[in-house]
Formats: structure tokens, C-alpha cells, sequence
């Protein structure tokens, strides 16, 4: 044997698990694959998260795909964010080509091409065919709206008054206007008087908010808020013959809206977390999360929020839920949740200014030190597409040495699903015909105006004095005109002084500040 030969089997035993684990690829030396020494991911480690990383075109969304077809196989149900269209191929299967053949014959892979279990979401219907997913105000709940709007604790506090009075008059908040049209009303004159025995609202601390919620809504929160609201267990679910499902949000033309996008993931992870038990050490992930252009999440993100995005990685590990950020650089991760992250496969990445060289570094010195490989930087930029270096937790949770990995082809198809087989797929869903048709049941905002209709009309031919019109232009910021105006009649003071007491439900909302919903039994494909 050659000094290769005995340093791919060494390095191969460090990747040969006892129990279950996905087939990443074959072990390279010198440029020369070694099939024999497979690279390998232990299903039980998948829930301790990890990164794809590399440069545009290197080949990471195909090893999300390679992965992410592994687990549908083993049972698990996967989340993909699928950004720019790339992954809605894995419902067909790939199709045959010399570099497929290529790449099989140096992993020794037994390609067949086939296809796999697909659900197409989106975010309100918008960012291309798919189930719309929706939330309502009211479950995603003050504290993590906070952290999204990047309120202070003043303001979080004032947020959460706003929700239990809501709660406690029986106004509903399903969307954006609902919760403008509280706040409106409970700064207004005939409003404060619902407050005294709340703590108050300031004026400034309202104006705040209003306008944090308009950069929401103009971010397309809009889209995102309300009902019927989509339920996070229908992500679990299996087929008769026990494949995971991918879900797979199609958020084409959404990266303009970072915030919508980060705003969606928080309540996503923070709904899961809330509902799913306790599971500890899993032989399988009950569930795994795709990220994909990752940096979206924390581009001009607030502390507060990379702080819940840190704690919903920490501890959501605990319910069985594994995490993937897909993005081109660590550095794009905020140190803390890379921290968390203890499977990395990082593909090729380049080194033309300065600032590439420095994050090349950060990356090399993110790696357990190699004695096979001894310029890890200069590796890393000379990586072919479809090449990556490895590192992952081994069965006993220990890094395994740095593997130059030839990832594995993907079975199923690696170009854009066509847009009438997508359609075809969305339109025979049963999520479809629970979910695809918008509801705008009577809540806070209609409630509000009803009560106050018969005096708005009474009032309408009067000109209204100056003050007034002053005072409607500052709520209009917030609600509209109509609206404002309504808000302002003294008949739903009364309205107000006679609803109900119920306790606000935020009182019992978990540490993400997202309330309890009733579940259905998680329905199977």
C-alpha cells in the first residue's frame, strides 16, 4: 500500500459510524478520489446543526439537495428556504450526463435518478407557486414582534400592554392593521382611560411603534400576517411508505425583504419550539432546517434579535429540530450561532481583495488543525465545484479530522422544476385547500369601527376644527384616515369600559413570546 492508501484508511475509520449516517462523498488526496474511504454524517448528530458555506457556484445548494434527499429517505421531514429558485427540482429526477457519471464513478455511487416528496410553500402568496403560509399577530405575540422591530425594553413592555388589552377587550389580532388600530386608539384622548390601571402608554413610545410597524408592512409583513393561519406541525409529516417530506419555500424575489424573511423564520423556529416536547438525544432529527443565503437573516439585524436567533439555536437542539445556515462565508454567521454549528462542510471560497483574504483566515482558523492537509488556505481556494472540505461530530460528539471531500451527485433533478409541474404539485395539495384561500374574519380593527360607524356618518358633513385634522394626520401614520377618525368618537370609549376581563394571554406565551395554539394530529402525505 501507499502512504495515500494508509492515510484514506485511517481518515476513512474516522468516518465509519456504527449507526445510521448519510454518504457525503469519497476522501481526496492528491487530487485523487479514494472511494473506499467514504465521508459520512451520523443521522444522530444532525439536530446539532451546521454550515454549507462557499462562493457563488462552488456547488453548495447541491449538497443542501445531496443531504437533504438522504433524510427524506431516513424519515426525516425537511425545511428548505429556498431563495433563488434552485432546490424546486428535487420533486423530478435528475437526468444522466457524463460529470454525473464521472462524479458516481469516483464516489462509487450507484446513481438512480428519481424524485422526491415535495410541498411548495410561500410567504402570503407571494415569491412564486406555492401553499401560503400566514400567521396571525396575535401568535406571534409582543416579545418576538420586538425583537423584530428592534424596540428597547421600554418599548417591549409598552408592546405587551398593547396585546393583554386586546386580549382582555376581545378585539382579535390577526394582521397589521388590527394591532395599529389598538395602538391608535389607546393613545387617543378617549383612550387613555382604558390604561390606568395598566401602566400607561406614552405618546412618544406609541409613535415608535407605529412606525416601526410601517417599515414592517412596507418590508411586506403585510403579506405575512394573517389568516388561516398555517400551522408549523404540518412541516413533520411522512408518506404512506415513511419518506420525510420536503417543504420547500419558494422566496424567489423576496431578497429585497430580509426582514420579512427573518420575521417568518422567528416565528417558524420559536412556534416549533414552543409545541414540540422535549426529546433529548435522538437516533434521527424529528425535523431539519435549510437556510439558504443565510446572511439575509442578520444583515442590519438588531442585538435583540441576533441574541433570539442565538438562543432558538442553543435550545431548539434539545426537541430534536436540526439547523443548516447556508450562506458563501462563516463570517456571514454572527460568532455565537456559529458556535452552535457542529457540522461544517465548506466548499471552495476566493481570495481576490483584501477583505476576501481576511475572511479566508477567519474560516481556516474555524477548522481542527490537519495533519494530512497542510495549507488549509490554500485548499480552500483551489477546491473544484462539487469539493469541500469536512469536519462533523462523530457519534461520540467529537470533531472528526478535515476530509477533502468529492460530494456525492444528487438523485433528483439540479435545474428549476418546470412552473406548470410546480403549479400542478401546489394545486393537488391538501395544504392547499386548507391554506390557499385568504380569510378576513371580523377582528380588532373591523370590531373598532363598527362601534364607532354611527358617529363617524353623524359627524361627516361638520368640518372638523383644526386641532382635530392635526391630531387625524398623526394617526393616519399609523392606521389611515378612516380609521383615525373613527378611533377618536367618544362610543367606543363606552365599548371599551364594558368588554370583558379576560387575563391577557401573553402571560402565558414561552420565552419567544409566541402563544399557544391548538394542534391537529400531524396528517401524513
Amino acid at each position: 500500500m501507499t502512504k495515500a492508501d494508509d492515510i484514506a484508511t485511517e481518515l476513512g475509520k474516522a468516518y465509519a459510524f456504527e449507526g445510521p449516517a448519510l454518504e457525503l462523498g469519497a476522501l481526496v488526496l492528491d487530487k485523487t478520489a479514494h472511494p473506499e474511504a467514504r465521508i459520512r454524517m451520523p443521522l444522530s448528530m444532525l439536530n446539532r446543526h451546521g454550515l454549507v458555506a462557499g462562493a457563488t457556484g462552488t456547488g453548495k445548494t447541491k449538497t443542501l439537495q445531496l443531504i437533504a434527499e438522504q433524510l427524506s429517505d431516513a424519515g426525516v421531514p425537511v425545511f428548505l428556504a429556498d431563495i433563488k429558485g434552485d432546490v424546486s427540482g428535487m420533486a423530478a429526477p435528475g437526468e444522466e450526463s457524463d460529470r454525473i457519471t464521472q462524479r458516481a464513478k469516483d464516489t462509487a455511487t450507484d446513481w438512480q435518478p428519481r424524485g422526491f416528496p415535495v410541498e411548495f410553500l410561500n410567504l402570503g402568496g407571494q415569491g412564486g407557486a406555492g401553499v401560503p403560509v400566514r400567521a396571525t399577530m396575535t401568535s406571534f405575540g409582543p416579545i418576538l414582534l420586538s425583537k423584530v422591530l428592534g424596540l428597547n425594553e421600554t418599548q417591549e413592555s409598552s408592546l405587551g400592554l398593547v396585546f393583554h388589552f386586546a386580549d382582555k377587550a376581545g378585539l382579535p389580532l390577526l394582521d397589521l392593521k388590527d394591532l395599529r388600530a389598538v395602538i391608535s386608539h389607546l393613545t387617543s384622548d378617549e383612550g387613555k382611560d382604558d390604561l390606568k390601571n395598566l401602566g400607561g402608554l406614552s405618546a412618544a413610545t406609541a409613535g415608535v411603534i407605529l412606525r416601526e410597524l410601517i417599515g414592517l408592512e412596507d418590508g411586506g409583513g403585510d403579506i405575512f400576517f394573517g389568516e388561516p393561519e398555517f400551522d408549523t406541525q404540518d412541516l413533520l409529516r411522512t408518506t404512506s411508505d415513511g419518506k420525510g417530506v420536503l417543504s420547500i419555500m419558494e422566496l424567489q424575489g423576496l431578497q429585497a425583504s430580509p426582514r420579512l424573511f427573518s420575521t417568518f423564520l422567528m416565528w417558524l423556529l420559536a412556534d416549533l419550539f414552543h409545541d414540540l416536547p422535549e426529546m433529548g438525544d435522538v437516533e434521527k432529527p424529528k425535523l431539519v432546517f435549510f437556510f439558504d443565503e443565510a446572511h439575509l437573516l442578520f444583515d442590519d439585524a438588531s442585538e435583540a434579535f441576533r441574541d433570539a436567533i442565538t438562543q432558538t439555536v442553543r435550545l431548539i437542539r434539545s426537541k430534536g429540530v436540526g439547523v443548516f445556515f447556508v450562506t458563501q462565508t462563516p463570517k456571514d454567521v454572527p460568532a455565537d450561532v456559529l458556535a452552535q454549528l457542529g457540522n461544517r462542510v465548506q466548499h471552495a471560497l476566493r481570495a481576490f481583495t483584501p477583505d476576501d483574504a481576511k475572511a479566508l483566515k477567519a474560516t481556516v482558523g474555524t477548522f481542527p488543525k490537519s495533519d494530512v492537509y497542510d495549507d488549509l488556505g490554500e485548499l480552500l481556494t483551489t477546491l473544484g465545484i462539487g469539493e469541500a472540505v469536512v469536519t462533523i461530530l462523530s457519534e461520540n460528539g467529537a470533531p472528526t479530522p478535515v476530509a477533502w471531500t468529492r460530494m456525492r451527485p444528487p438523485a433528483s433533478s439540479m435545474a428549476q422544476l418546470d412552473a406548470t409541474r410546480q403549479q400542478a404539485i401546489v394545486t393537488a395539495s391538501s395544504l392547499q385547500a386548507e391554506y390557499g384561500t385568504p380569510v378576513d374574519r371580523e377582528s380588532a380593527y373591523e370590531k373598532l369601527l363598527a362601534k364607532v360607524a354611527p358617529d363617524v356618518d353623524e359627524k361627516q358633513p361638520q368640518p372638523e376644527p383644526e386641532r382635530k385634522d392635526d391630531r387625524r394626520r398623526e394617526e393616519a401614520a399609523g392606521v389611515g384616515g378612516a380609521i383615525a377618525g373613527a378611533l377618536a368618537s367618544s362610543v367606543f370609549k363606552s365599548f371599551a369600559r364594558s368588554a370583558a376581563s379576560a387575563a391577557g394571554r401573553e402571560i402565558s406565551r414561552s420565552i419567544f413570546g409566541t402563544a399557544s395554539r391548538r394542534k391537529r394530529t400531524t396528517r401524513r402525505r
